[in-house]
């Protein structure tokens, strides 16, 4: 009998939808459990993309190699993105968003552990989910969309290659992955992250960027007002 066809799919659905799963499952849980189910989606995501990489499973990480002035680029723009992100509600507080009640808290390791919530929050936020989302919407989706209805193995697609079925695609995912009141300025941050890597033509600085964008978050809402905690 013949060996089944990798079809190369898992080290790109696999972290990203067990941080999905581990998300829904963390929502639900009893209040003493919310702080495991908070390491658990930070870990096993993260400890899965590691996985593939050292296997050689995620050949387009290789050869990011962007020197100083590349490297400063791609930070430069992660930061408009946050800006973008942010920038209009803090400009129009008219704008729909949650009221600070509803936003993120450092307290679910208990009194005394805010410092290491925020930190966790740091690992998950500007390190990890890079790496899951844009390993999947625009390493994995974006070349998926362009061969699924022919058979072809997606990873035959190199990466950034411009199609107008899967620029749309990924947009629209990106999009709607994200909650409702965040729309506006996320269909904006796909689009320039998807142009981004057209640009760029390396999945890395993508990252980069991305990783630059929820870290300038994170730091806003650290240094602010409780109120802006609806940004984590």
């Amino acid at each position: 009998m013949p060996a089944p066809r990798d079809h190369g799919w898992w080290p790109y659905l696999g972290p990203y939808g067990l941080f999905l799963v581990l998300v829904e499952l963390g929502s639900r849980v009893p209040d003493e459990w919310v702080g495991v189910f908070r390491v658990l989606r930070v870990a096993l995501p993260g400890l899965w993309i590691a996985s593939a990489i050292a296997q050689g499973r995620l050949p387009e990480l290789r050869g990011y190699r962007p020197g100083a002035s590349g490297l400063l680029r791609d930070v430069a723009c992660g930061l408009v993105i946050a800006a973008l992100w942010m920038g209009p509600y803090l400009l129009v507080p008219a704008l729909p968003r949650p009221g600070p009640e509803e936003g993120w808290s450092p307290s679910y390791f208990g009194p005394g552990n805010e410092a290491w919530a925020w930190t966790l929050r740091l690992v998950g936020f500007a390190v990890v989910t890079p790496f899951i989302e844009e390993l999947f919407v625009r390493s994995f989706l974006l070349r998926l969309v362009d061969v699924i209805d022919t058979g072809m193995d997606f990873r035959k697609v190199p990466i950034a290659r411009f199609a107008w079925r899967s620029f749309l695609v990924t947009v629209v995912w990106f999009t709607f992955t994200h909650v409702r009141w965040e729309w506006p300025v996320a269909v904006v941050a796909g689009v320039l992250f998807n142009l981004w890597l057209y640009r760029r033509r390396h999945i890395g600085a993508v990252i980069v960027a991305h990783a630059a964008a929820n870290g300038a978050i994170w730091l806003a809402v650290a240094l602010g007002p409780d109120a802006w905690r609806v940004f984590l």
